[in-house]
Formats: structure tokens, C-alpha cells, sequence
């Protein structure tokens, strides 16, 4: 009985305690337990609360919001804000070295004088259109000192900084010689006097300057001869007979072998203008083949080579061509020393590499600046800068060298179609303020003839505009009012630097150049220092706030406002704004896609032909392919560049709308 009376009390216990805890957990109004929350922090209610929790928590009558209402205005609101990923171009980017130079006397020349060309022995004629057809009332340094010595009869090397007057140093004392004769010329008594130069642009520039030279003396007669014109029509000019022949060295090579009427009986004058660069392009078989052919016809002759530049290449064609010459370097005084061209050979050939001792002369009116910008963001801050300058600043005429001609077609186009005027600022109501503004033009050798003249010309004209070019625009061209020079594949030499900065500030005008180089070529900046050529530095992110001015590339949210300042996280957005829309027109076809990866890999293959010397700055191994390939439009790294299907199995050149 003791045992059942201990089993009933416990059970009875049991149900009490049961019953006391469901009273306990029972709201005071008898509704059924509410299950009990998380403690949320202030911070966490007012980030991650949902309507429903806010409004228990501040007691507000509202109605509760259903579910998927609330999801709908949830995806919504995801829509309005664009989604844009910055990381892509400015993370797992190489730091931008320092840039360590030292200060540099550099090596100046004094481009005007005060004396007048009625100073000199010179034809009153000649010397009045001078004054008017060519508005040049007083002399430079470098026509001050050539000009005395060519009309005495004597050989000359010249060496002269870019945009000196070196043309009219020749061409005067060439012009009054001739004139002078005493059996007045013939036409038909052939050539007189050969000028040789390495591209057919100069050979047009310096026969129109030879032209206006020889207008009071009209029975002396200039021609041209050049490669990509008809061999027939020139045949005809030449049994017509020149006096003053201006040629480039393989087209003339061409025509002594080929045309019967070209001979040499009376020539008078060899003048090499720019050897430098005759040499540098493989012409030296070409030049020896010419100097045999008046050698065997004449047997003196007065000899002329003119060059920015004084390489070792130089100096062995002065031994051969010139006969105790005149060494005249504006940098120096006149040394009237028999033997000079061979003295400069052997102090060039005392080093292994004479580019190392060689110093440049550089006009102290130009301005150098050096941009360290990573591979990934070449191509929009090369655009940028382009915007700044041709557009915000506006009155700028600009010359962009490239390392090779499939990079100039590439960037013409893309540039074209992205800052000149895309499809979106073609639609109704869309704003664009540059369109029509930027003009773009081209020039490299692989473009037919007759295109090559028309687009030299039509720069030459122009006041404003960007020049995309080769090497091919590098040397002796006098293109008026140029203001920037900007070198986006760094040149192989500083002699060709030299020679490409040489395009602006031009007899006293001044002009500003800009060289592009990668972290890994920050190196280069030093060899300049070197050869006594001082650059600053620009930044990058200068350049690229310029983006800021154009609306074209804002990143547009729902109730944003105006942007004001440069926020560098705005400037990263445009900058990506700008790059989808060069990604965007390369993927468009597969065609646009071939032609980007055509200018990559031509890009490649000329990045190998750096000279020794420099492999530790420009090495093939230091470039990252996926990077290189966002500067050409390209997402990603493209696979086997080396097997790109023929260009006749797509379309061997892409139709071009006409200009």
C-alpha cells in the first residue's frame, strides 16, 4: 500500500509542474505562445530588419506587406542600380614604380640668329622669295653656318637638331648655284643635282620646297620620283627631262636598271638628306648602287649629308661619298678639319655601341613628359588623353606613333566609332558633345600611294586633328602647328625618339611630347637621362579624371546627382564605362575580333625586334598576354596567335567607309 500511495503522489507532482509551465508559457489573453527571437543589435535592425519586425518593434498599425509584393519591388530596385565591375581593370595591377632620374644638362642649340639672308652672296630674286613666298626673313644657326660653305663648293656632313631649316640649308645654296650657271639650263639636259630621302612624304615636302624656291628661275625644273607611283608616267618625265631629281633610294635603284633615259652626265649635286634613317631602312646596298652609278658617269661631284642624328653608319657612308668634307654641328663650332667624317668613325667605332655616347640636342621649347600606366589601362587612358587634349582643351594637333601599321588600322577604327561619335550618340535626344569634333586621320606604308598623299596633305592643312602613324611620319616632315606627340609604343633608340618628339616645336614653336611606357619600361626613362634628355612625369590618374568632363561615360543612377570634383571611385567607373564600350564594338563580330587579335599579335612581334641593349627593359617575357590584350578591346587572353586563320579565309581588308 506504502508503494502505491509513493507512485500515485509522484504522477500527481508530475502533472502539477506540467500545468504550471503551459500557464507560464501562455500569453496573459490565453493566445498560444509566441516563439521567442533573436536579440537584434541597432545596427542589424537597421540594415537587415524587414518591414514586418519594425513595425512590431515601434508598434505602427500598418498593414503588413505581402511576400511577394515585397520580393517584386526587391528585384526592382536590383534592376535600377547597373551593375559595373571596377576590379577588372584596376585590381591585380602591377604598382607603378617610382620614377628615380637625376637632372640632366641637356644639350642645347641656338635655332635663330639675327643675319639675314641679304647678307649673303645670294640672287635678289632668290632672296625676295625667300622673304615672300616663304615669310622667312632671317637665318637659322644651322643655314647661317651651311650655306657660306656649300656655295664655296665644298662637301659637308651636317648635324642638326629636328625642325632646324635643314632643307633651305641645301636647297638655297643648291638653287643660287644653279642659276647661276653660265650655259643657261636646259630641261632636257637631265639631272643637275639628287637629293635622296627615305620616305615618300619627305620626298614630297622637300619638292615643294625646291618648287617655291624655284619660281623666279622657271627653266629649271624639279620632279619626284617614289615608289607606289607609275613607273610609265615617270619614265615620261624623265625623257622630259629634271634638273633638280628628288627620289627615294629604291625607286631610283629601280629606274637605273630599268629606264634607258636616265643618266647622270651633268649632275652637279648629291644631297643625302636624313641618312640616317636612309641607312636605318635598309637602303646602304641601294645608296652604294647610286654612288656607283654617278661615279662611273662623273667624276667630281659635290657631295651633302644632313642628319639629326650622327650614327656610326653615318659616318662610314660620309668616308665613302664625301671628299674631305666640312663637319658642321650646330652644337658645336665649325671644325674645318680635313679627315673629320673619318675622326668621327673612329671615335664611333671606339665603342662597341656609339648610341651610348651620344647626346642629343633638343629644343628648349619642348616640352617631355613620361606616363607610367599599367597594361590593362593603356587603351582608355590613351583615350582620355585624347579627350583632354583634342576636345576639353581643344586647338591641339596631335601625331600618335604605333610600332606597327595593323595597330594603326585597329586604334583608327576603335577610335573612330568610340570617340567620334558611337551608336549611342547617333540615337534621338542623347547628348554628345565631341561628336564630329575629334577628326582622326592615318598614315603608314602598307596604305596605297595615292591614300598616303591625300591624308599628308589634308593634315598638313588642317589645324586641329589626331595623326595615327608609324615610323614612316618620324623623320623630316614639317607639319605645321603640331602641339603633341604622343610615342604609345616606345621607340627602339633615343636617336629615334629624338627624331619623333622632332615633329613638334619646330623652328621655335612650341610643343609638348608624351611617352607611354609600362611599370616594366620604367627603365627607359634612365637611358634617356643617359643621352642627356630630361622627361617629367605624368600621372595617369590626372589624365583619366578628365573623363569626368564627358557624360558619355557616367555610370547613371536613379537619383543621382550632378557629379562635382574628381571621386576617384567615379573616375574608376567611367574609365570602365569607357572600356566596355571598346569591348563591346571588338566583340561585336568575329571580324572585329580578328582584326584586334591581328594588331595584338603585330604588337608581339615587333616588342621582339627591341635591340639587345634594351632586352632588360623590353623583354617579350615581362608582358602578361590577358592585360596586353584588354589594351586591343579583348576580354580575355587570346588562345594560339601564332595560327590566326589567313586573311583570305575572312576578308583580307575590312570595308572602310569612305572619307
Amino acid at each position: 500500500v506504502n508503494s502505491q500511495s509513493l507512485l500515485t503522489l509522484v504522477c500527481l507532482f508530475t502533472l502539477k509542474q506540467s500545468g504550471a509551465l503551459k500557464r507560464k508559457l501562455q500569453s496573459p489573453h490565453g493566445n498560444p505562445p509566441v516563439k521567442r527571437k533573436r536579440k537584434l543589435s541597432t545596427n542589424t535592425f537597421r540594415k537587415g530588419a524587414t518591414e514586418p519586425d519594425r513595425r512590431e518593434e515601434g508598434g505602427s498599425s500598418q498593414k503588413p506587406v505581402p511576400k511577394k509584393q515585397l520580393t517584386d519591388k526587391q528585384n526592382e530596385s536590383q534592376k535600377s542600380k547597373p551593375f559595373i565591375k571596377t576590379s577588372s581593370l584596376f585590381k591585380n595591377n602591377p604598382d607603378i614604380p617610382e620614377i628615380h632620374r637625376k637632372e640632366v644638362q641637356q644639350v642645347q642649340e641656338n635655332v635663330f640668329t639675327t643675319d639675314s639672308f641679304s647678307q649673303l652672296d645670294l640672287h635678289p630674286h632668290l632672296i625676295s622669295t625667300i622673304n615672300t613666298v616663304l615669310n622667312i626673313c632671317s637665318m637659322t644657326s644651322v643655314q647661317k653656318q651651311t650655306i657660306p660653305v656649300l656655295l664655296r663648293g665644298r662637301d659637308a656632313l651636317v648635324r642638326s637638331q629636328t625642325g632646324s631649316g635643314k632643307t633651305l640649308a641645301y636647297g638655297i645654296p643648291l638653287v643660287q648655284s644653279l642659276q647661276g650657271m653660265e650655259s643657261k639650263i636646259k630641261r632636257s639636259d637631265g639631272p643637275y643635282a639628287l637629293v635622296l630621302v627615305p620616305t615618300r612624304e619627305l620626298a614630297l615636302q622637300s619638292f615643294d620646297t625646291i618648287q617655291k624656291l624655284l619660281k623666279p628661275f622657271t627653266w629649271i625644273v624639279p620632279g619626284v620620283l617614289m615608289g607606289g607611283e607609275k613607273r610609265k608616267s615617270e619614265k615620261a618625265r624623265l625623257r622630259k627631262g629634271i634638273n633638280i631629281l628628288i627620289s627615294t633610294p629604291g625607286r631610283l635603284v629601280d629606274h637605273i636598271k630599268s629606264t634607258e633615259c636616265i643618266h647622270f652626265h651633268r649632275t652637279q649635286w648629291l644631297i643625302i638628306d636624313e641618312a640616317d634613317r636612309i641607312l636605318d631602312l635598309g637602303f646602304e646596298k641601294d645608296v652604294a648602287v647610286i654612288l656607283n652609278a654617278l661615279n662611273d658617269e662623273r667624276e667630281t661631284c659635290q657631295n651633302v649629308l644632313l642628319s639629326a642624328t650622327l650614327t656610326e653608319g653615318v659616318t662610314r657612308l660620309a668616308d665613302i661619298s664625301l671628299n674631305d668634307p666640312v663637319s658642321i654641328s650646330i652644337a658645336d663650332e665649325i671644325q674645318n678639319v680635313p679627315g673629320a667624317a673619318s675622326q668621327a668613325a673612329r671615335e664611333a667605332s671606339s665603342s662597341s655601341n656609339c648610341m651610348e655616347q651620344d647626346n642629343f640636342a633638343v629644343p628648349d621649347t619642348l616640352q617631355q613628359y613620361v606616363m607610367v600606366v599599367p597594361s590593362k589601362l593603356r587603351l582608355v587612358t590613351l583615350a582620355a588623353f585624347i579627350l583632354q587634349k583634342c576636345k576639353f582643351e581643344k586647338h591641339h594637333k596631335m601625331i600618335i606613333f604605333f610600332s606597327s601599321c595593323e595597330q594603326v588600322e585597329f586604334y583608327h577604327e576603335l577610335l573612330v566609332k568610340v570617340l567620334s561619335g558611337g551608336s549611342e550618340s547617333d540615337k534621338p535626344g542623347h547628348s554628345s558633345p565631341s561628336s564630329g569634333s575629334l577628326q582622326f586621320l592615318r598614315l603608314h606604308g602598307n596604305m596605297e600611294q595615292e591614300e598616303r598623299t591625300e591624308v599628308f596633305q589634308e593634315f598638313l592643312k588642317s589645324k586641329t586633328g589626331i595623326l595615327l602613324c608609324t615610323d614612316v611620319a618620324a623623320r623630316g616632315l614639317d607639319l605645321p602647328q603640331v602641339t603633341w606627340i604622343v610615342q604609345y609604343n616606345a621607340p627602339a633608340s633615343p636617336a629615334e625618339y629624338i627624331h619623333r618628339i622632332g615633329r613638334t616645336a619646330r623652328i621655335g614653336c612650341r610643343g609638348s611630347s608624351l611617352l607611354v611606357l609600362a611599370p616594366s619600361e620604367a627603365g627607359y626613362v634612365s637611358l634617356l637621362a643617359s643621352h642627356k634628355i630630361n622627361v617629367s612625369e605624368l600621372k595617369m590618374e590626372k589624365v583619366l579624371a578628365s573623363l569626368m568632363k564627358d557624360d558619355r561615360f557616367k555610370l547613371h543612377r536613379p537619383g543621382s546627382k550632378k557629379s562635382c570634383g574628381k571621386n576617384p571611385q567615379e573616375v574608376q567607373e567611367r574609365a570602365t564605362v569607357l572600356q566596355t564600350k571598346f569591348e563591346n564594338l571588338v566583340h561585336s563580330s568575329e571580324g572585329n575580333v580578328w582584326w584586334a587579335k591581328k594588331a595584338l599579335q603585330s604588337f608581339l612581334c615587333a616588342y621582339t625586334t627591341y635591340p639587345r641593349n634594351l632586352k632588360h627593359i623590353f623583354h617579350i617575357k615581362s608582358l602578361h598576354l590577358g592585360h596586353v590584350a584588354k589594351s586591343f578591346g579583348l576580354r580575355d587572353a587570346p588562345q594560339n596567335l601564332t595560327a590566326l586563320p589567313a586573311a583570305g579565309s575572312k576578308r583580307k581588308t575590312k570595308p572602310r567607309p569612305k572619307r
